[in-house]
């Protein structure tokens, strides 16, 4: 990926499908799911300390959930395109601020957030516009910048429910490492496995200088 070139064709189709019954039904199938996932994000917050965080694709608050048992809530911002998920945002995490946006668009300013992140949503986006996401979230970022995504030395489309183009594995902390050499350095990664509650996610962390 060389071009910053923003073509949103297949960026929209995506992004209806995850506004509509597909992403509902995706809210519905997860809501269970965050449970251990403190087990992670409480050690790591305690080392940070970030004063301020954007989750990029936040769905219901899984997340956000135990993030905010560190951070004010009114210093956390989800960000999602299915309005399902953002009202129960609103009820399961009160306080935090819930924005409807696609991540390629990101409605907040120029280093705003301490620690900005996606937990399995840079896997959904496609070839065209992953760039421009990965752009958002380091023009948005003061600190930190935190993916965890399915990870492959290549690009590998793999089916998902049906639908073609919808999820993908990649090296995205290589990708983040290509594209941004003089604002990123990568602090550390890690595996969290499905002993752990998690789905098999690679993560990666980096400092923004």
């Amino acid at each position: 990926m060389t071009s910053t070139r923003t073509n949103t064709s297949e960026a929209g189709r995506l992004e209806e499908l995850w506004a509509g019954d597909f992403g509902n039904e995706y809210v519905d199938r997860n809501l269970s799911a965050y449970d251990r996932r403190g087990e992670f994000w409480l050690p790591l917050l305690d080392e940070l300390r970030p004063e301020s965080v954007l989750e990029v694709g936040c769905n219901v608050g899984g997340n956000l959930q135990w993030i905010t048992q560190r951070v004010d809530p009114a210093r956390v911002t989800g960000v999602d395109v299915n309005a399902k998920a953002l009202r129960l945002l609103d009820r399961r995490v009160p306080g935090v601020r819930a924005i409807h946006s696609p991540a390629r668009d990101l409605p907040v300013a120029d280093r705003s957030t301490d620690f900005v992140f996606t937990m399995g949503v840079l896997i959904h986006q496609p070839d065209e516009t992953l760039e421009k996401v990965m752009s958002e979230m380091v023009r948005a970022s003061s600190r930190y910048v935190f993916c965890g995504e399915y990870f492959d030395t290549e690009t590998v489309e793999v089916p998902y429910r049906g639908h073609d183009g919808a999820l993908f594995r990649r090296d995205y902390g290589g990708l983040f490492l290509e594209l941004f050499p003089h604002e990123l350095t990568l602090v550390r990664q890690g595996y969290l496995s499905p002993e752990e509650g998690w789905d098999r996610v690679t993560w990666w962390l980096f400092e923004r200088w």
